[in-house]
C-alpha cells in the first residue's frame, strides 16, 4: 500500500496524512499544515510482519499498538533524527539508530527536520516460539555501532529503499531472519533487569542456547549433551534451564523443526521439493512420526496443509490491478467525494451528428448489405477517434452516445491502443487523432479520467482514474430498440492497423507488448533482476504480397516515469504516460529470426453493464467486455446479450496478434481502424440457435467459441466490492467450469442433444483453451468446430 499527501488538496492533507497513519496505528499529534508533505509506503509479508517507511517534513506522531499489547514494534531513523519519549524517558535519536518496545509500551516521535524512519510490527506469534523469556520494561535504543545489530540495521535499511519494489518471494530470507536479528540485538549487552530482573543472566544464557539450536536444527544428531558441552555448562543445568520455562530440550527442538517444515511447505521457494525432502532437510528421519506431531501441532496435515489456501494474501498491494476494497481504501471519506465527482468527469462524449455514406472510407463495403432493419435504408457510419468519441478505462450505462445505428448499419470505426505511449514517436507524434486523445502536459489532459477509481486519486496516488481500467474504448455506440434480453450481433468484417503519423516511419504501422507486474509470468522469473517490466515494441507489416507478419524493433525495460503532472510512476501502473526516450536503454537484439502471423481482432467489445456508477474495463463478464481472444477477428461475429435499453456498444483494445493466455498481460497492442455491421436480435425473434445466450459467444465460419469465465457475472456474484474482489477470487478451475457449463448448454439448446451427448461431445470433439489469465476475471472458452455437425 502507497498513499502520498500530493494527490489531495492542500487544505485536505492533513486530514489525508493524519487518516493514513491511523490506519498504521500511528496517531498524528502535530504538523504545519502549510508546508506539510508525508508519504507512507507499508508492506506486510506472508507471516504478517508488516513494514511501514514514512516519509516527511517535520512533524510528530505516537505509535501505539495498545490494541495488539502482545506485539514488539521497532522503530529505526532512516534518515534526519527524531527525540523519542514517553511517560519515564527522553532519548535522541540519530540516523541508522533504533528503538523497539512492546505494543502496550506508545512512545512520541518528534522530528525537527525532513526525515525518513521505518516502523516494523511484529506479530505475538513471531516471536513467541523463540522469545521464551519476554522483554518487559520500558521501550530502548539498540545501539548499532556494531555486532549483529550493525547487520541487522543494514538489512532493514536495505529493505526500506526497495519498499516499493519488493516481492512477498523477495522478502522471505528476511522475514525468516528478522525474528532471530531482533532477539540477537535486544540480548546483546542488555542490563539483567531488562531481561526480567534477578534471573536476566539466566535468560541471556538460554536466549544463546535458542540461537545454537537454530544454527544446528537441520542435524538430526543434535542433543542436549553437545549443546551444553558448546556453552560450557552441564547437560543436568541445561535441563533446569528449560525446565525454567516449563519446557524440555526434546519438546523445543520438534517445535521447531515443525515451525521450519511449516514454512517450506507453504513457501513458493519450495514448491518443487516433496513433504520428505522438507522433513529430512530439518533433522527429522521418519515420514510417519513427522506426521503425526505435524497434526498434533497444527490440527492437520502436512499435505492438507500444503494444499490449503493461504489465510492472507501474499500480494503487495501496489502489485495488484482493480480498486482496493472498501476495507483497504486510504480515505474512505475522500474517495466517496471522488466518485460523486463522476458525471463531471469529462468522460461522457456528446451526441455525434450520424453521417450517411463516407465515400473516404479505406474499408470496403461487402456487396450485399446484410441485416437491414425493416423498411430502413441501410446506412455507412464513420466514427473516429477524439477526445469527444472515447471513454478510457472504463464502461457505464450512462455514457452519451457517440453514434446512433439502426440494425444494419455498417460503422468504420476507429480504436486506439492504450499503449501508444510506450513509443509516442512512433504511435502518437503526426496522428492527429492519436494526438487529440493522448494530450497531457502540466497543465492537463485531454482525457483526465483514466479509470473507474475517485477522481482525486485518493486510492494509491497514480492519477485521476487511479488506472482502474485501463483501455481506450471508441462509443458507445446506440442500436435502435435494443432492449434488454435481446441480443446484439457485431460482425468483424475488416480490421486494419493504423499507420504512423511521423514523417520518418511513413507507410509504417507499429504495437507494443508489455510484460509488466499483472502478468502471469510475474512471479516466476528466473534471470535478474527478478522485478523488471519489459516493453516490446514491434512493427506490423499489413501490406504487401506476403502474409502479413510483425516482427520485433527494440526492447526496454520500464524505469521510474514522471508523467507531465508530476507523479512518478516507478511501475506501469497508470495508462497512457509518455515513456521519455532518455530514460530507457533500448535493445535493438531482441528477438532476431522471428516472425509472428498478424491476427488482428478487438480485445475488448462490451456492451453496457446494467449496474449504477462506473466499470473498470479490465474483468470480462456476461456484457462481453475485455474478452482477449483472438478470434474476434475479421469474418468473426460476436454475441453479447443486452443489459441496458440502446445496448450502448463500445470497442477498443485493438490487438496485431495474441496468443491464448495473453501471458505477459499485453498482446501486441496496436491501433486500429474496423469496419462492423451491428445486428439486432429481438429477444422474441431468436432462433434456437440463440435462444438461450446469456453470455458472449463467438461464431467464426467454422466453429462456436464459448466463453466462460471465474465470475460470470461477477458485478452481481461477489457484493459491493465485486470490481475488488474479482482479481483476487478468480482461478482457472473457476473459469473451466463456467466454460463446461455454457457448452454443454449449447449443445442441448442448439443441438438438441441429451446431456449424455453433449458431455461425450465435449470430451472427445471440443477443445477447451485458455483465453487469459491476466485480467482479473480468468477466460476459459470451448471451441465447438462445425464440421462435427453432418446437417
Amino acid at each position: 500500500m502507497r498513499i502520498t499527501t500530493n494527490v489531495y488538496p492542500k487544505e485536505q492533507r492533513r486530514e489525508a496524512w493524519r487518516f493514513a497513519l491511523k490506519r498504521q496505528s500511528i496517531t498524528l499529534d502535530e504538523a504545519d499544515e502549510a508546508t506539510l508533505y508525508g508519504e507512507l509506503i507499508q508492506f506486510r509479508s506472508s507471516t504478517n510482519i508488516d513494514f511501514i517507511r514514512i516519509t516527511g517534513t517535520p512533524q510528530s506522531w505516537s505509535i501505539d499498538f495498545r490494541e495488539k499489547p502482545q506485539t514488539y514494534w521497532l522503530a529505526m531513523i532512516l534518515d534526519g533524527g527524531a527525540v523519542m519519549r514517553d511517560a519515564n524517558q527522553e532519548i535522541r535519536l540519530g540516523d541508522g539508530e533504533m528503538i523497539c518496545g512492546r505494543g502496550d509500551s506508545p512512545v512520541h516521535l518528534t522530528f525537527s527536520g525532513d526525515n525518513r524512519s521505518l516502523i516494523v510490527q511484529v506479530p505475538h506469534s513471531e516471536l513467541s516460539m523463540r522469545l521464551k523469556t519476554p522483554i518487559g520494561g520500558a521501550p530502548r535504543k539498540i545501539a548499532t555501532e556494531s555486532g549483529t545489530a550493525r547487520v541487522f540495521a543494514g538489512m532493514l535499511r536495505s529493505l526500506a529503499d526497495t519498499i516499493n519494489d519488493i516481492t512477498p518471494d523477495q522478502a522471505r530470507p528476511v522475514e525468516l531472519a528478522f525474528p532471530e536479528f531482533l532477539v540477537t540485538s535486544l540480548l546483546d549487552n542488555a542490563p539483567a533487569k531488562a531481561m526480567g530482573g534477578a534471573a536476566g543472566m539466566r535468560a541471556a544464557l538460554l536466549e544463546r542456547i535458542f540461537q545454537t539450536i537454530e544454527i544446528r536444527l537441520s542435524d538430526p544428531n543434535l542433543n542436549y549433551q553437545q549443546v551444553a558441552a558448546e556453552h560450557g555448562i552441564s547437560p543436568r543445568y541445561l535441563q533446569k534451564l528449560f525446565e525454567s520455562i516449563n519446557d524440555s530440550f526434546g519438546h523445543y527442538v520438534k517445535v521447531r523443526r515443525l515451525e521450519r517444515c511449516r514454512l517450506d511447505l507453504r513457501s513458493p521457494l519450495h514448491v518443487q521439493k516433496s513433504i520428505s525432502d522438507i522433513l529430512f532437510e530439518w533433522g527429522f528421519n521418519d515420514s510417519a512420526s513427522f506426521s503425526r506431531a505435524f497434526r498434533e501441532q497444527y490440527g492437520i496435515s502436512p499435505r492438507e496443509y500444503r494444499k490449503a489456501q493461504p489465510q492472507e494474501q501474499e500480494a503487495v498491494e501496489l502489485l495488484r490491478r482493480g480498486r482496493p476494497a472498501r476495507g483497504e481504501r486510504a480515505n474512505a471519506k475522500l474517495e466517496a467525494e471522488g466518485e460523486e465527482e463522476n458525471e463531471d468527469a469529462g468522460a461522457e462524449p456528446d451526441v455525434l451528428p450520424e453521417a450517411d455514406s463516407d465515400d473516404d472510407a479505406a474499408l470496403a463495403l461487402p456487396a450485399v448489405p446484410d441485416g437491414a432493419a425493416d423498411g430502413q435504408p441501410v446506412r455507412h457510419h464513420h466514427l473516429p477517434v477524439s477526445p469527444e468519441t472515447v471513454h478510457w478505462g472504463y464502461l457505464s450505462k450512462d455514457l452519451k452516445p457517440a453514434l446512433h445505428v439502426r440494425s444494419g448499419d455498417f460503422i468504420t470505426i476507429e480504436t486506439l491502443t492504450h499503449h501508444a505511449n510506450d513509443d509516442p514517436e512512433r504511435m502518437v507524434q503526426g496522428d492527429a487523432g492519436a494526438e487529440s486523445v493522448y494530450h497531457w502536459d502540466e497543465c492537463g489532459k485531454a482525457i483526465e479520467r483514466r479509470g473507474a477509481g475517485p477522481m482525486d486519486a485518493s486510492a494509491f496516488g497514480r492519477g485521476p482514474g487511479e488506472g482502474f481500467g485501463v483501455h481506450i474504448c471508441t462509443g458507445p455506440i446506440a442500436l435502435e430498440g435494443a432492449m434488454p434480453g435481446d441480443l446484439i450481433e457485431v460482425r468483424i468484417l475488416d480490421l486494419k492497423p493504423r499507420p504512423s503519423g511521423n514523417s520518418r516511419f511513413a507507410g509504417k504501422c507499429f504495437g507494443s507488448n508489455a510484460a509488466t507486474f499483472w502478468g502471469f509470468h510475474y512471479q516466476d522469473l528466473l534471470t535478474e533482476p527478478k522485478g523488471r517490466e519489459v516493453v516490446t515494441i514491434y512493427e506490423v507489416e499489413a501490406s504487401g504480397a506476403r502474409p502479413p507478419i510483425a516482427h520485433a524493433v527494440y526492447s526496454y525495460r520500464w524505469t521510474e516515469q514522471t508523467d507531465p503532472s508530476g507523479r512518478k510512476h516507478a511501475r506501469y501502473d497508470y495508462p497512457g504516460v509518455p515513456v521519455d526516450p532518455e530514460t530507457i536503454e533500448r535493445n535493438y537484439d531482441v528477438l532476431r529470426n522471428v516472425e509472428i502471423p498478424i491476427r488482428p481482432h478487438f480485445g475488448v467489445i462490451a456492451v453496457a453493464p446494467a449496474v449504477d456508477g462506473l466499470v473498470d474495463s479490465v474483468p470480462p463478464a456476461s456484457f462481453g467486455g475485455n474478452l482477449d481472444n483472438w478470434r474476434t477477428g475479421p469474418g468473426a461475429r460476436v454475441f453479447l446479450p443486452v443489459q441496458v435499453a440502446g445496448a450502448l456498444l463500445s470497442l477498443g483494445d485493438p490487438h496485431a496478434s495474441q496468443g491464448d493466455s495473453e501471458l505477459c498481460g499485453t498482446a501486441i497492442e496496436c491501433s486500429m481502424t474496423a469496419l462492423i455491421q451491428v445486428i439486432h436480435h429481438p429477444a422474441s425473434g431468436l432462433m434456437d440457435q440463440l435462444r438461450d445466450v446469456d453470455y458472449p459467444l463467438i461464431e467464426t465460419e467454422t466453429e462456436w467459441v464459448i466463453m466462460g469465465f471465474s465470475h460470470p457475472d461477477y458485478l452481481k456474484e461477489l457484493g459491493p466490492d465485486a470490481q475488488s474482489e474479482v482479481y483476487k477470487q478468480s482461478s482457472i478451475d473457476a473459469a473451466m467450469r463456467d466454460a463446461f457449463r455454457k457448452a454443454r448448454r449449447f449443445l442441448m439448446t442448439a443441438k438438441q442433444l441429451s446431456e449424455d451427448e453433449a458431455i461425450s461431445l465435449l470430451s472427445v470433439g471440443v477443445d477447451f483453451g485458455v483465453s487469459q489469465v491476466v485480467n482479473g476475471n480468468f477466460g476459459v472458452h470451448a471451441v465447438i468446430r462445425k464440421a462435427l455437425f453432418t446437417s
